[in-house]
């Protein structure tokens, strides 16, 4: 079976969740015996034609030059491409900008869609960019002869909105087992005695409620904003939190053994994301032996249900923040408890097995 992977900048991962999903279903197919090609953006670091057995195929990709519009015109020259390539599957990773091109998508081959999340929640875009999403969220639907939820919740909405079965395959995670101290050495940092957030500064990952958190709580101990700051929420963010030197924004950090050594050694690990499925940042804490504090909302209380603390306002990340201790034997049963989760249902061979059972049950079956 030849299995065509789009909607992504490519592989290996440099950029996100997507691009490392594709990067680990593309190497274990692969080792599954199965052919495998990669779309990577023109401007991706890695410029070779293969990786570890992927073939990779280098489009066009404008957005450094044009922004937005660019991830159009990549999309769109994926899609041109892929007619050519007699593939079985297609596994299109997000239609946000891919799907208004759906209608090109060979008639030929199996399009399998992984929804993502609820894009048009996202509290950063104008009604009428949301309204957009919607209609690029209906287009996805429209031009998928199969569907892939990566949440319950995700599956729910598709049925409920558009009468559409989908099958439920969660993001994946790897236990990470070789802690390394050293790594928090640059950030002048001891074990425990630190709190963290790794996201996106965006409103709805809920960073103003968590920092008015940590203002009220008053402590010394350092609290680490992890995540691109150079943007106008960003500053917003820095500005309001400028008297509190405690709270300090370092950035983003794309070396993955330095995040899992930044929040295997926490004390509390602050996950604030309201929207989405299945998000890639909280299975990796989990994996990273993390003691979690996430939005008390139905996306994260499916993955966590009853190994984590939970929190709403800022008055609640203050008392998690004065009463929670690490060390304590309760707190210590929800980081076995959802290292258990990550081996037993969330590690990514487990994830791509479900995926290449879905590609088999699949094959052949267009209901475009």
């Amino acid at each position: 079976m030849r299995i065509a992977i789009i909607g992504t900048r490519g592989i290996p991962n440099y950029y996100g969740g997507f691009e490392q999903c594709a990067e680990y279903l593309a190497l274990g197919l692969v080792k599954r015996g199965y052919e495998v090609i990669v779309y990577n953006s023109h401007n991706h670091p890695y410029q070779e034609k293969e990786w570890n057995g992927v073939k990779l195929i280098h489009c066009y990709d404008p957005e450094n030059k044009i922004g937005t519009a660019g991830q159009f015109i990549y999309d769109l020259n994926c899609i041109v491409d892929v007619r050519k390539r007699n593939c079985d599957i297609i596994l299109q990773l997000g239609y946000t900008s891919s799907s208004i091109w759906g209608w090109m998508l060979p008639k030929k081959v199996v399009v399998t869609t992984n929804m993502d999340g609820l894009e048009w929640k996202r509290t950063k875009y104008s009604e009428k960019v949301k309204k957009f999403l919607r209609y690029a969220e209906s287009l996805g639907v429209k031009y998928s002869d199969h569907l892939i939820s990566d949440s319950i919740g995700i599956q729910d909405y598709l049925k409920e909105k558009y009468q559409k079965d989908s099958t439920f395959i969660a993001y994946g995670a790897t236990a990470f087992e070789k802690p390394d101290v050293s790594d928090l050495d640059a950030y002048g940092l001891i074990p425990q005695q630190y709190d963290m957030l790794i996201a996106r500064l965006e409103p709805e990952n809920s960073i103003d409620v968590i920092l008015e958190g940590v203002s009220l709580a008053g402590l010394d101990r350092p609290f680490l904003v992890v995540g691109k700051h150079e943007t106008a929420y960003g500053e917003y963010l820095k500005q309001k939190y400028a008297a509190y030197t405690q709270i300090r924004f370092i950035g983003g950090i794309y070396n993955i053994n330095i995040l899992n050594n930044l929040r295997y050694y926490s004390n509390i690990y602050f996950h604030g994301h309201t929207v989405g499925g299945t998000n890639p940042s909280l299975l990796e804490a989990m994996a990273s032996n993390s003691l979690i504090c996430a939005n008390d909302n139905p996306f994260n209380k499916y993955i966590l249900e009853g190994d984590a603390i939970y929190f709403q306002t800022a008055q609640e990340v203050r008392e998690h923040l004065l009463s929670v201790v690490y060390d304590e034997e309760h707190y210590q049963k929800m980081l076995k408890n959802n290292m258990a989760k990550i081996n037993d249902i969330y590690d990514w061979e487990i994830i791509t097995d479900q995926y290449a059972a879905h590609f088999e049950s699949v094959k052949g079956i267009i209901n475009r």
